[in-house]
């Protein structure tokens, strides 16, 4: 079986993490959850590894490694920063943490469309969906106005 290991970098402070990571944990969860039931059948699992930082790699934290590759180097993702009032409470000084822009929006967590989507291209995979699009109903009126 093909395995996948995603690596969960983020700050832990006496088992607590701010809301940001915490949002991103959550994300992270559910996917690894939907990816597993998804890829199972593909003989692929997809394994979640969690690192807790403390207040010296705060640069690291909520970061996702896909088989050790930061999502910023495998999706059009931008890394940046700001206030973060949660890891301010959490540390007892003014920090700041990342935040990432993707599809054109800057989240504080990393968004679980943008999990799933990193994973699905490290393992080679289409992010489209295969279900069939219905036909296109065909109308039944005719070009002088008249219907049946």
């Amino acid at each position: 079986m093909k395995t996948l290991k995603i690596e969960w970098k983020h700050l832990d402070v006496e088992g607590e993490t701010c809301d940001r990571c915490y949002d991103t944990g959550e994300n992270l969860a559910n996917e690894v959850k939907r990816l597993n039931r998804a890829l199972q059948s593909k003989g692929i699992e997809v394994e979640w590894i969690e690192t807790k930082l403390n207040d010296t790699q705060i640069p690291q934290s909520n970061t996702i490694l896909f088989n050790g590759v930061p999502i910023e180097d495998i999706l059009n993702i931008e890394v940046s920063e700001n206030y973060c009032d949660s890891c301010t409470t959490l540390l007892g000084t003014k920090t700041y943490c990342r935040t990432v822009k993707y599809e054109g929006n800057e989240y504080e967590d990393i968004p679980a469309k943008a999990i799933r989507q990193a994973a699905l291209k490290v393992l080679g995979l289409d992010d489209t969906p295969t279900v069939e699009m219905p036909m296109a109903k065909k109308s039944c009126c005719s070009s002088d106005g008249g219907c049946c």
